[in-house]
């Protein structure tokens, strides 16, 4: 089943002599049970794409559709139901609240959605305890580290029943090991059903994707199977 869909999808920003061409014409599918890694040069397009297919922005020709549906003929509303639903994003930037804990920034997705407070707590906290932060679980965001903040954006990204999941670069504030042990949780959420999206500038992290797409300019220049297969990931 195709979970996320870019038909022709073009991105400009501006108008006239002064206009950036962020996508032109990118079609892309992805169904579930499938990561696909995306990788090119800065302002090759990658992160525009990932805002397109969460909903973040709007394309400005061509179609995006995520579980069947078109996200250019919903209303902000159901827009955002959608996303707090269907899409998990783990933003390069985190956007953790820092008036709230750990446990209270996973669960507030949850909670937005009518999930009730107890139920969407045991939620935040096996999703924590899936990225190695339960027991960091009461700290607010400013009483941990870059990498530790990193993971409970991630924790966020994955909990409940997110279908598709984007993320920008997941792992840049982690050190190998966590990194690969945040990829490792990443895949398995994919295998158990949902689609994932990965941007990412590291082949050795792009070889956990089912495929890879380069951009470049903005256009889709190539794309092949996983770019390594190492022993170690095939065995995980």
């Amino acid at each position: 089943m195709t979970m996320l869909e870019l038909d022709a999808v073009h991105r400009t920003h501006g108008t006239g002599d002064t206009a950036v061409h962020a996508l032109r014409g990118v079609t892309l599918a992805v169904a579930t049970g499938e990561l696909v890694a995306v990788m090119g040069p800065s302002g090759s397009g990658k992160s525009t794409l990932l805002n397109l297919a969460g909903g973040l922005d709007a394309p400005t020709g061509g179609t995006v559709r995520v579980d069947g549906q078109a996200l250019g003929g919903l209303s902000r509303r159901k827009l955002a139901a959608l996303r707090r639903r269907r899409i998990g994003y783990v933003f390069q930037e985190l956007n953790l609240l820092p008036s709230l804990t750990a446990l209270e920034n996973v669960a507030l997705p949850l909670e937005l959605d009518g999930t009730s407070i107890g139920k969407a707590r045991r939620l935040a906290l096996a999703s924590l305890g899936d990225v190695g932060m339960a027991d960091l679980a009461g700290r607010f965001p400013e009483a941990l580290s870059g990498g530790q903040q990193q993971r409970v954006a991630i924790a966020r990204a994955l909990v409940g029943e997110r279908r598709l999941v984007l993320a920008d670069e997941p792992t840049g504030a982690l050190d190998s090991t966590t990194g690969e042990a945040v990829l490792r949780v990443l895949r398995a959420r994919v295998d158990a059903g949902a689609a994932g999206v990965l941007v990412t500038h590291e082949a050795r992290h792009a070889a956990w994707a089912d495929r890879v797409v380069f951009l470049r300019d903005g256009l889709v220049v190539d794309t092949s199977g996983p770019l390594a297969q190492p022993e170690e990931l095939l065995a995980s």
